[in-house]
């Protein structure tokens, strides 16, 4: 295609994948690499006020923290660690959130203030950590390191095959795992207390499990396609220095006034048919693609790379012929993003203040499923319904005052509307239900594997800090799962360039970010791929013409 002007390259999102295809594009020219003489216009447009997208470094209580975006998930090979390392962001001076990575010594408590027994936590953990094995990759027989975890493969491969061919949910395989695991065990029908504090931990686990996925409902989430998903090998680490450090640097690269901020964007309207040609001596009239912002102003381009949430696509499409798109994507565009989910997920910040204990908040681990009785007392207490699907309560690294708690789905829309006074209150009832025992005498004939003592412990919160994604129209949610009902076909087909035929104006509208990628979805390591794939994409493209 014979180039006639400079093509101008529109990037919606300064986020991960925006700032990656922003730099890639930018290097590439100005290294004299793949266009000639640096033929290009290059501009990246933030609704926000800020760079990152769902990376947002903060600070509370002396300590930074993540209010998005927190793991490294996996250092061996990840790009994201391979940043961190070059520009030295993995050591500070400063605290930071999990800076001692994963805590040990946990204790978990049902409610009414007992103990539940290692033995019951070892054995239920150990199930649900065998059945998340064959959620990803399905172990090998001769794998297992030991008798105990031959018994649950076996239980685990009996439910694999129980939910074989049905298009079901990691929920339905989860339970169903759960239910073999009863039927071969007999120690339940013994003592229906050991069966309920079962109950109650698997569901804990199944809690973490909805804050890692996003997935409200582990029943939304699809078997087949949560089999796709990757992880790197090696250690899940934070980045000491924030993770606003790999933004920065990625945006260091970028000259003054190509980022503009509080730009948000209202329209995109693009040439479907091929109609805009080289009619006029005026360029901007002759770029297909017009990028519309809500204080009226219009910009023309070549190329527009879509980086917005799939939250903000599903809410832009759903708008009846006012929606984020003109004319609206094409059906299978339109298809995809209706049938992948999207999750929210916020995290809570608790700054503890002196208290009577003699030792630090310990790892909290919360089992909510409880008998009559202890229900009814809990119920008194006030616990709220917000509470009730959060798995733990823990210091964010050792010695600290700062306690971190993750909410997902409806719970964590919930906690977004609260006053920080309705969250002190709910936090510390529950803290109160789980860590006082009412009955500081259990009935001694109680075997071990029964529950324990309680601890008798106490909770002063001085101050609380939340996020917020759902409520946040520039990303109304956290990030991508896939659906029952969708497949990675649909992540594939979101990530397809617009026109998808050939067309006088080919690559008008690209799309990019977590939400793009097959098996790397709802990381920030996936946002970086999308925007290193579609910054290349367009190089390759003029490079071949």
């Amino acid at each position: 295609m014979e180039q006639t002007k400079k093509p101008r390259i529109v990037i919606i999102g300064a986020g991960m994948a925006g700032l990656t295809a922003a730099n890639k594009l930018y290097t590439s020219i100005s290294r004299g690499g793949s266009m000639d003489d640096a033929a290009l216009e290059l501009l990246v447009v933030e609704g926000g006020s800020r760079i990152g997208g769902r990376i947002n470094t903060s600070e509370f209580g002396g300590n930074r923290v993540e209010m998005g975006a927190t793991w490294i998930h996996g250092i061996d090979g990840s790009p994201i660690h391979g940043i961190a390392k070059e520009i030295q962001a993995l050591v500070s001076e400063q605290p930071w959130e999990c800076m001692h990575g994963f805590l040990d010594g946990s204790v978990t408590m049902a409610e009414g203030g007992h103990e539940v027994s290692p033995c019951i936590v070892e054995r239920v953990s150990t199930l649900f950590r065998v059945l998340m094995g064959f959620a990803g990759n399905p172990w090998e027989e001769g794998s297992s390191s030991s008798k105990d975890d031959k018994y649950y493969y076996d239980i685990a491969a009996e439910a694999l095959e129980a939910c074989a061919g049905r298009g079901g949910s990691l929920g339905s395989f989860l339970r169903k795992g759960l239910e073999i695991y009863w039927q071969r065990s007999d120690h339940h029908l013994r003592d229906e207390t050991i069966r309920a504090l079962e109950e109650a931990t698997f569901s804990m686990h199944e809690n973490t499990q909805r804050t890692y996925t996003s997935a409200g409902d582990l029943f939304r989430l699809d078997f087949i396609a949560e089999r796709e998903y990757r992880m790197f090998p090696g250690e899940e680490v934070t980045i000491a220095r924030g993770y606003s450090s790999i933004i920065d640097h990625l945006a260091s690269a970028l000259p003054k006034g190509m980022i503009q901020l509080n730009r948000k964007v209202s329209r995109i309207q693009w040439d479907l048919a091929g109609h805009y040609g080289r009619c006029c001596e005026d360029d901007d009239a002759n770029r297909p693609v017009k990028v519309h912002f809500s204080d009226g102003s219009v910009l023309s381009a070549d190329h527009v790379i879509v980086t917005v949430s799939l939250g903000v696509l599903k809410a832009g499409i759903s708008q009846q012929g006012r929606g984020l798109f003109c004319p609206p994507l094409p059906d299978f565009k339109i298809e995809a993003i209706s049938r992948l989910g999207f999750g929210v997920v916020n995290k809570l910040f608790i700054q503890e203040g002196p208290s009577h204990r003699s030792d630090n908040f310990p790892f909290l681990q919360m089992a909510f499923h409880p008998s009559d009785s202890e229900i009814s007392n809990c119920r008194k207490m006030k616990v709220p319904r917000w509470m009730r699907r959060t798995a733990s309560i823990c210091p964010i690294h050792k010695n600290s005052n700062i306690l971190l708690s993750w909410f997902a789905g409806d719970e964590a829309l919930e906690l977004e509307e609260l006053m920080d006074q309705e969250i002190i209150d709910g936090v510390s009832s529950t803290v109160s239900c789980l860590l006082s025992n009412p009955n500081p005498n259990p009935d001694p004939s109680k075997k071990s594997c029964n529950g324990g003592s309680n601890r008798g412990l106490d909770i002063n919160i001085t101050r609380v800090l939340k996020s917020k994604w759902g409520s946040d129209p520039l990303f109304l949610g956290s990030y991508s799962y896939v659906q029952v009902g969708s497949s990675g076909d649909d992540l594939d087909a979101l990530a397809e360039p617009l026109p998808n035929a050939e067309s006088l104006f080919r690559l008008q509208i690209l799309f990019a970010g977590e939400a793009t990628h097959r098996t790397h979805y709802s990381t920030t390591h996936g946002a970086y791929f999308s925007g290193l794939r579609e910054a290349n994409r367009l190089l390759e493209h003029y490079q071949a013409n």
